[in-house]
């Protein structure tokens, strides 16, 4: 059974990896045939230009490989005011549940909002937070909210909050996003955390994925 790398913006296709390309919205995402994630990230899209950046992510996002809309979301640190993010948000939340396609999404001091936006859209499809490394007890919230949760190379720090979440829950995707580190070592690291083998990790991942798409 193969890696399932839920969220990375390595480019690189690996023998025994199923990674999820992150991709902008550029010539170059209309390319791969690989699973792919599209969206607008907050720290890019503008409400002055939504509607070119939407009509065009629209467009891209019809395609089989898209699997995933995002990254997308809230970040209070950067970009557009969060007034702003909150409509370009609502209407990628609109476009998933419109394509039955799952969010994945960036969040950054911004949680509560996120939480709201969801319970005030009735949001029915997965929304998969990324790279999570708050406390456990934020992270056992948003689980209880309906969220996924994907970890990265914060599992490799045993005191992390990821790392503690990992230890108490049994539904969660493991990612690279930008990290120089290969997946293999993350999982290899979860399972530790979970006191299980890899491929029993790999299966139950998998069983989640197959869920959501």
């Amino acid at each position: 059974m193969q890696f399932l790398d839920i969220h990375t913006h390595q480019l690189i296709e690996r023998a025994g990896v199923m990674s999820i390309q992150s991709l902008s919205l550029t010539d170059e995402a209309l390319l791969p045939t690989a699973p792919i994630a599209v969206g607008l990230h907050p720290w890019y899209a503008t409400l002055a230009q939504f509607n070119t950046q939407f009509k065009r992510l629209a467009e891209v996002a019809l395609q089989h490989n898209v699997k995933l809309i995002g990254e997308c979301g809230l970040d209070k640190l950067k970009g557009e005011k969060l007034e702003n993010q909150l409509q370009i948000l609502e209407k990628q939340i609109q476009l998933a549940e419109k394509l039955h396609k799952p969010l994945i999404l960036h969040c950054v001091k911004a949680f509560d909002e996120l939480i709201k936006l969801k319970q005030e859209l009735h949001v029915k499809v997965p929304m998969i937070i990324h790279g999570f490394n708050k406390n456990a007890e934020l992270g056992q919230q948003l689980l209880a909210k309906g969220f996924y949760l994907s970890f990265g190379k914060a599992l490799l720090n045993p005191h992390s909050g990821a790392a503690k979440l990992v230890a108490t829950t049994n539904h969660f995707f493991l990612e690279t996003d930008d990290a120089t580190i290969e997946i293999e070592e993350i999982y290899a690291a979860a399972a530790n955390l979970k006191k299980c083998s890899v491929d029993e990790l790999k299966a139950r991942i998998f069983a989640d994925w197959e869920k959501i798409i």
